[in-house]
């Protein structure tokens, strides 16, 4: 089965979840991030904690560090951090705390040529967060969109030393609603990368799909906080 990575979004030290990325519908999950770590590491399936600071990506700078490095503390499990990483200081900083993996969306998606030096000193270590309204990237925490598509960015970084790419569509998050499947069946088609599918996985059953379609894992939020999804795939 492919990987499972639960997300764990935070806001103020507190794990939340919005929908479509609007932070007005912030909505605070059952279990603190430190008690969901620990639930999540019981299941075979999960092969990496995936946290997000919601705050950082909406200002573009980094606002939960310390409490982020807290949370790699205690972690057994790979954690993959993304939300306001803009530089390579930033990037040092996770790494040297324990971070196995980091996320760049904005950054890298309006600098090409610094992504691509920055995966060339950490291969494998990067990955590119692709958020899309439709097939348009979206930056800046979701609050705006431009011109380039989905399938320009997988063209312009095929070459690169990603880690690996992250799709959302940010019409399907927080809406327990399905994955668009059809968009991220095109992207694992397209790129040279593993892709992750992230944004709207309800069940088992989303998962299956996912992994017919080539998809290498999923970032599942929501519903990962819900016991139905973890007896689906008992």
């Amino acid at each position: 089965m492919i990987e499972i990575w639960p997300a764990i979004d935070l806001i103020d030290n507190k794990s939340v979840r919005l929908t479509e990325g609007d932070y007005g519908t912030k909505e605070e999950m059952q279990r603190t991030p430190q008690e969901a770590i620990a639930f999540y590491a019981q299941f075979e399936q999960v092969k990496r904690i995936h946290i997000v600071d919601l705050m950082g990506a909406l200002n573009q700078k980094p606002e939960e560090t310390p409490f982020i490095e807290q949370l790699l503390q205690q972690s057994a499990l790979p954690v993959e951090i993304g939300g306001g990483i803009r530089s390579e200081e930033t990037i040092q900083h996770y790494f040297e705390k324990g971070a196995s993996y980091v996320i760049v969306g904005t950054k890298g998606l309006q600098d090409l040529p610094w992504l691509a030096e920055m995966t060339a000193k950490y291969p494998g270590k990067i990955y590119l967060g692709l958020d899309a309204k439709g097939e348009l990237v979206a930056v800046n925490g979701w609050t705006e969109t431009g011109r380039q598509t989905i399938y320009d960015v997988v063209e312009a970084t095929n070459p690169m030393a990603l880690g690996g790419i992250i799709y959302t569509d940010i019409s399907k998050d927080g809406k327990m609603a399905g994955p668009n499947f059809e968009l991220t069946g095109k992207l694992v088609e397209l790129s040279t990368h593993p892709i992750t599918a992230s944004g709207g996985v309800r069940n088992i059953e989303d998962i299956k799909k996912l992994e017919a379609l080539g998809v290498a894992a999923a970032i599942v939020g929501k519903a990962a906080n819900t016991d139905a999804f973890w007896e689906g795939l008992a």
